[in-house]
């Protein structure tokens, strides 16, 4: 049985984005799997896949703007931004900040930001990542990388645990892909005056899909076993959500099938070439309104 299309995958707590693609290649028997956009061990939520044909449209899946809750601690910091890793500093919190001056600080950041990624992440720096250098106790001077924050808000009332002078608050976050949201709790907290870190995320939203109609692995287990996996695959179109797409007709269908340029009217540089709802081909423009097919769907 041939699969193509986009399956909706909730990671669990434990594992990396790497191990979900590795058991869904041994549940639906098929090499041609990726996800698109890593999620970090200890993060929960959905994870957008591309099974077969959809593969082709991995690259867009990734670059779509994705949305994460989770909660900040100020207090103190840990080595890896996040609750996992070893204590670097502390700032106990004696008077806690007023949930103006935390909504204030958080707005702040809101709109395009530079962001210096973290020892403990997967950027490359001189060929090795830098989580390399991370377990081998080096440092190297990390490149900056701009993101966008569309929105950065609070959803909890702060609580305050005196006795080890900690202050925790749940966020939400609509952002771009690249961004740390590990980062963004650490620089909010040294706004506010205090050490902390990110202690709990989880993405609710990527590429077009939501959290609430996302599968375990054991369900799609479970289909395959009943032979109803159909259930769970998406049309190749939910993996272009965020491009901008133009419909085109049935010459336009015909030229592209021989690889010329179509002439269409869009805004942006690489378009989705839609007919009847079903995606054709990715456009790239040239030429003002030439496009060039850079891949063909159907």
């Amino acid at each position: 049985m041939t699969v193509n299309g986009i399956l909706n995958i909730y990671k669990e707590a434990g594992m990396t984005s790497h191990d979900v693609v590795f058991k869904l290649r041994k549940i639906l028997q098929t090499k041609k799997i990726g996800h698109g956009g890593t999620l970090d061990p200890d993060v929960t939520g959905v994870l957008p896949i591309a099974v077969g044909k959809a593969t082709r449209v991995i690259e867009y899946m990734t670059e779509a703007g994705k949305v994460y809750e989770g909660q900040v601690t100020l207090g103190y910091s840990t080595e890896t931004e996040d609750a996992s890793g070893a204590v670097v500093a502390s700032t106990p919190v004696l008077n806690m900040p007023t949930t103006t001056e935390i909504d204030a600080a958080m707005a702040d950041f809101v709109g395009e930001i530079k962001q210096i990624p973290p020892m403990y992440s997967a950027v490359k720096v001189n060929g090795r990542k830098l989580y390399e250098y991370a377990r081998a106790g080096e440092t190297v001077d990390r490149p900056e990388r701009q993101v966008v924050i569309s929105e950065f808000v609070r959803t909890s009332e702060p609580t305050f645990d005196a006795a080890n002078g900690l202050v925790r608050f749940d966020f939400r976050v609509v952002c771009s892909k690249g961004t740390y949201v590990r980062t963004l709790a650490v620089d909010l907290g040294e706004k506010l005056g205090f050490a902390s870190h990110m202690s709990y995320l989880q993405r609710t939203a990527s590429a077009g899909l939501t959290i609430d109609k996302a599968f375990k692995l054991s369900e799609i287990e479970q289909l395959k076993a009943e032979n109803r996996i159909d259930e769970a695959f998406l049309p190749i179109e939910y993996g272009i959500s965020d491009l901008e797409k133009v419909e085109l007709t049935e010459a336009q269908v015909s030229e592209i099938g021989f690889g010329r340029f179509v002439k269409v009217t869009a805004e942006n540089k690489i378009v989705a070439g839609i007919q009847n709802g079903q995606l054709i081909a990715i456009l790239e423009q040239r030429d003002g309104q030439l496009y060039k097919p850079k891949k063909v769907i159907k």
